[in-house]
């Protein structure tokens, strides 16, 4: 993929992930009525993915589907490494406790954190 993916082109990608082929009609009745979107902005999301190499287009007559290219895993994966890199020097613990710090944890959440060390230790 090229470049990285803005937070308005993701919620396009997210329409195409749940779902696709999708007509940019499709796209548009999925994305647009719940961001607020014209059409033009959602055409012009679809064009610069389709730039980014984020998406393919192929014809169906008149119209074109629209697949994404990249697995959301992909995308997750990049856009957490990037964060990470960014504010926490590319370590994980402290980029935890500083959420820990400012967000109270539910006992649930707290338990799935155990469980997730539990697995990285069992994996060693």
């Amino acid at each position: 993929m090229g470049a990285s993916i803005s937070e308005a082109e993701a919620k396009v990608m997210e329409a195409l992930w749940r779902e696709s082929p999708l007509s940019a009609e499709q796209v548009i009745a999925e994305v647009a009525a719940n961001q607020g979107w014209s059409e033009a902005t959602v055409k012009t999301l679809l064009n610069r993915l389709l730039r980014k190499k984020a998406v393919t287009a192929k014809r169906d007559g008149r119209r074109y589907l629209y697949s994404p290219r990249m697995k959301r895993q992909a995308y997750v994966a990049a856009e957490s490494r990037d964060l990470l890199d960014r504010l926490f020097d590319g370590k994980l613990a402290p980029f935890i406790a500083h959420f820990s710090e400012r967000q109270d944890l539910s006992e649930e959440e707290i338990a799935e954190l155990k469980k997730l060390i539990r697995g990285l230790d069992n994996g060693r």
